[in-house]
C-alpha cells in the first residue's frame, strides 16, 4: 500500500484511535511467536495501548511478548479454540514471569 507502519500507528493514535490491535500477517497463523520486533517498534512509537495478534504458538511466547515489547495485552485464538492451551495457564505462566495479569 505504500504506507509506512510507524507513519501509520502515529495517525491513526493522532485521529483519536484509543488503541491498537495489531497483527503480522507473516506470523499469524504459523505458531512461531509474535513478530517481536514489529510489535515492539509499534509500542515504542505510540502511547495507546497496543495489544500483539497474531503467531502464539506455545505458553511462553505470551510473557515474552509483555517482557520483551511492554505490549499491554496479547492474544491468540487457535490456541484456545482447539484446547492447546487454557487462558489460565497463559495467566499463570506470565504471573509466575511477574507479569502483572488481571
Amino acid at each position: 500500500m505504500g504506507i509506512d507502519l510507524l507513519d501509520w500507528v502515529k495517525q491513526i493514535e493522532q485521529l483519536g484511535a484509543g488503541e491498537i490491535c495489531l497483527n503480522s500477517i507473516d506470523t499469524d497463523g504459523v505458531k512461531g511467536g509474535f513478530d517481536l520486533p514489529m510489535l515492539k517498534a509499534v509500542v515504542d512509537s505510540v502511547s495507546i495501548p497496543v495489544i500483539a495478534s497474531g503467531g502464539a504458538g506455545k505458553l511462553g511466547d505470551f510473557a515474552e511478548a509483555f517482557q520483551k515489547t511492554d505490549c499491554s495485552a496479547a492474544l491468540a485464538a487457535s490456541l484456545f479454540h482447539f484446547r492447546e492451551l487454557t487462558v489460565q495457564q497463559v495467566k499463570d505462566d506470565c504471573r509466575s514471569k511477574g507479569i502483572i495479569v488481571r
